[in-house]
């Protein structure tokens, strides 16, 4: 195949994070300097930021410079469109904060800082690969290389032994769901003679009943994914990881990692024409249900941030499987807008979750809910950023989080799901049950000393900026989302 000037316009947010990955090579093998080196990663990360726009835009704004390219079948593994285009940039947007927050997060830390950021380069890189995959092959490696990174960068505290433990268990449970979907593939092109999931719909769309070897190849396909989505009862390396992982890592893990692999299930699910696999939709609708309910009940009996925002999202996801099974014309929006209010704000929360920490002059991140107990006396800026994120996570109304949950109940009400409904309403009121009560701790005892002091030097140049900006992109997105609306509309899946 030859490739032209499309197919590398294409591809440039693939090939600029690519280069971010050699600038943080170069940088470490020139010289070690820790803002430096995270500086030319994300100098590079904001260069695939800016393509992505002028790919996305501008054929929009200036239709006689930029010429429309897009969609554009990169190979048969890849395709690039304004769907890839829309959560590439939330990859990137993810990255660039997590970069932000671990800048100030290792500052105190005595081995080597850089590698971090290699490494969060890497994953990113697997991610988009994911997002953009249309055939298998393409789609496994995308998982794996958005997902090894991942195990060195929970464990990356090596003297932790919570990081440790977090790292080894997503190591070994994520390569078990590896092979559960790589099983699955195998068995699926036993039959249909292809990896292409354009070949997997067509081979459904035939008459007759589905044999049971692609009926137990997706099944198997769906374990591994429910596993890297955290969906019940495929959830419980969950709160571990989130609990051992480092404050950044775990954001970036909650938003970019789940992200992507809910943008690739859904392409896969409309190219494959899940929508008309009846026994599919029923076991996605079981599969939902339990994430909504038990996640939340978790979620309540947790005395540990981090395992609660874990279970939560457990929550969080099941909520987003609900606009999936509605299949209706709302579908895709209702995905996109509700992953986009969910990312933006679990950003911020665990970004306030680091911005409390001083890890290296402590034992581990401000994770317990005796840390936040009387913070608003001493700290009333940040604790008010964290009580406007906790609300819009449950969903109330001028936060993001409410237009992400009205977008999800308009999905269901269209497609009649009402069992789906009722587990939504009912799992959002467990959980403003538990996001209350760590706003009321934040509030309580005024005369007790905070466990973790974190420095103010870097949090308000860095990280800081980050929560404020992502705490303000929440009550936009609350109170004006029209032009999100408009640019999720722009960025259809179109089945076959």
């Amino acid at each position: 195949m030859i490739l032209t000037w499309q197919h590398w316009a294409a591809l440039s947010p693939i090939l600029f994070t690519s280069a971010a990955i050699v600038a943080v090579l170069l940088a470490i093998a020139i010289k070690r300097d820790h803002f430096w080196n995270v500086t030319a990663g994300i100098a590079f990360g904001n260069l695939a930021w800016i393509a992505v726009a002028v790919l996305f835009f501008g054929p929009l704004v200036a239709p006689e410079t930029i010429p429309a390219i897009l969609p554009l079948k990169v190979t048969p593994l890849l395709v690039i469109d304004n769907y890839a285009l829309f959560y590439f940039g939330i990859i990137i947007v993810c990255t660039l904060a997590c970069a932000t927050l671990l800048q100030g997060y290792l500052e105190g830390y005595s081995g080597n800082k850089e590698e971090m950021y290699l490494l969060l380069a890497l994953s990113a890189l697997g991610a988009m690969v994911l997002v953009a995959s249309c055939h298998f092959a393409s789609f496994f490696i995308g998982l794996e290389l958005m997902s090894i990174p991942l195990y060195a960068m929970i464990a990356y505290p090596h003297r932790s032994r919570r990081s440790l433990e977090g790292g080894l268990k997503y190591l070994v449970l994520s390569a078990a769901a590896s092979s559960f979907i790589l099983f699955g593939i195998a068995l699926i092109y036993s039959l249909v003679g292809s990896l292409s999931f354009a070949a997997v719909g067509t081979y459904m769309a035939q008459p007759g009943p589905v044999p049971g070897i692609v009926t137990l190849g997706g099944a198997l396909f769906l374990v591994g994914i429910g596993f890297k989505l955290s969906l019940v009862p495929f959830h419980l390396w969950t709160p571990d990881v989130y609990e051992g992982a480092p404050a950044p890592v775990t954001s970036f893990l909650a938003t970019a990692s789940k992200t992507a692999v809910f943008a690739v299930l859904l392409r896969y699910y409309v190219e494959a024409r899940g929508h008309e696999d009846g026994d599919l939709i029923q076991v996605l609708t079981v599969l939902a249900i339990l994430s909504m309910l038990v996640g939340n009940v978790l979620a309540l009996l947790q005395n540990n941030v981090k395992r609660m925002l874990a279970y939560s999202s457990v929550a969080h996801f099941g909520y987003c499987l609900v606009a999936l099974i509605a299949s209706g014309p709302l579908a895709v929006e209702a995905v996109g807008a509700y992953l986009i209010t969910y990312v933006v704000t679990t950003l911020g929360v665990l970004g306030v979750v680091t911005l409390i920490s001083s890890p290296y002059n402590n034992d581990g991140d401000a994770d317990e809910l005796e840390d936040y107990r009387g913070l608003f006396w001493r700290r009333p800026y940040i604790s008010s950023i964290l009580t406007a994120l906790l609300l819009s996570l449950a969903g109330i109304p001028v936060t993001a989080g409410f237009v992400g949950k009205f977008y999800v109940i308009a999905a269901g009400v269209d497609s009649q799901e009402w069992w789906l409904l009722g587990a939504v309403v009912l799992g959002s009121a467990i959980g403003l049950f538990y996001y209350l009560r760590l706003m009321i701790v934040m509030f309580m005892d005024r005369d007790r000393q905070q466990r973790f002091e974190a420095p103010l030097n870097w949090g308000l140049q860095t990280g800081g900026a980050m929560v404020v900006a992502v705490t303000l992109a929440s009550f936009v997105l609350g109170l004006y989302p029209q032009p999100f609306i408009e640019i999720i509309q722009l960025a259809p899946l179109v089945g076959p």
